[in-house]
């Protein structure tokens, strides 16, 4: 830990060098779009974290660059104009799918501010029960069935019809520092007491396919060291393990590819899918969003990002 102390960077220190506010670095954090950790009550950050945070950055400014949105917006700009008008809209979830989708809508659409809800896939569907939001990305992997979200949408939201949207297919697997020391390969490797775990938080994706397959496999989860220790995204657990606060952890792909040190063992493949009720499906803002979907400019920009299969990016499901 003094290693950390005597390199580690403050928030206003991470704030001058990206030309930010600190209360914006406050905001990443939560996105879960910079990791961090404490020391004692004070947030700190490492710079390789911050150094990736502003290539990132730069990649993602780039490719908007080559993949311009103005075929698609001449289109559903003439599609939205006349129609019922919503000024906003709230998307829950914590992909960076979710954030360009929400980037092309406020582009698209005059006057349409979108906000963001990064909380895990249980809590945006019960936000989307409770009316607190209009779309839910979730990825929910059912032990009895072996198949992602139909069972949890279906069951947490009780008599109301949905349609799933296909965003992408997505690789979950574990963390571990580069060379793989401990030698973790499977699910009962959690279960060694020499192997220390760092959990994703409750309600998360990533926490329920943990729980499912355990429950499935017949072991027990509470056996797992660190398993009431969480970090709330997926590069805050691929950053614990680089520091060596952990062994483990379970994470998707993209996250490993931007913490150095780290190693990916993958597990699963996982459904990626927006959820929206049915009774929303004639609004502008809907069609809208399908448009988005389906475009050729969407569908670029996450290629470049690579690690995300599109082969059915937009199948429509009804539930």
């Amino acid at each position: 830990m003094q290693e950390n102390q005597d390199y580690s960077l403050t928030p206003e220190e991470v704030a001058q060098q990206l030309q930010i506010t600190r209360n914006t670095v406050y905001e990443l954090v939560k996105r879960g779009e910079l990791p961090a950790f404490r020391i004692g009550r004070k947030l700190r950050f490492d710079q390789h974290d911050v150094d990736m945070y502003k290539q990132t950055g730069k990649i993602s400014e780039n490719a908007s660059l080559k993949n311009p949105v103005q075929p698609v917006a001449k289109n559903i700009a003439a599609a939205y104009a006349g129609m019922e008008k919503r000024q906003e809209l709230v998307i829950c979830g914590q992909d960076i799918i979710l954030d360009i989708l929400a980037r092309h809508l406020e582009r698209n659409i005059g006057g349409l501010k979108v906000w963001r809800n990064q909380i895990g896939s249980f809590d945006g569907l019960m936000a989307l029960y409770h009316n607190s939001a209009d779309m839910a990305a979730v990825h929910l992997w059912d032990g009895d069935s072996g198949k992602y979200n139909l069972a949890f949408v279906r069951h947490l939201l009780p008599g109301i019809p949905v349609v799933l949207v296909h965003l992408a297919m997505r690789m979950q697997g574990f963390y571990v520092k580069a060379g793989n020391p401990k030698n973790i390969k499977d699910w009962e490797d959690l279960l060694r007491p020499e192997v220390r775990f760092i959990n994703r938080e409750k309600g998360s994706g990533t926490r329920i396919l943990l729980d499912e397959k355990f429950r499935s496999l017949g072991y027990n989860r509470l056996q797992i060291q660190g398993y009431e220790q969480e970090e709330f995204s997926h590069l805050a657990v691929a950053s614990a393990v680089a520091r060596g606060e952990a062994d483990v952890g379970l994470g998707n792909q993209k996250a490993a590819m931007q913490v150095r040190e780290i190693e990916f063992i993958p597990l699963q493949s996982e459904r990626y899918d927006l959820v929206v009720k049915q009774e929303d499906c004639h609004t502008a803002w809907y069609k809208a969003v399908l448009q988005i979907i389906t475009s050729s400019e969407f569908v670029d920009e996450l290629k470049g990002l690579g690690d995300y299969a599109l082969n059915e990016t937009g199948r429509i499901i009804k539930l």
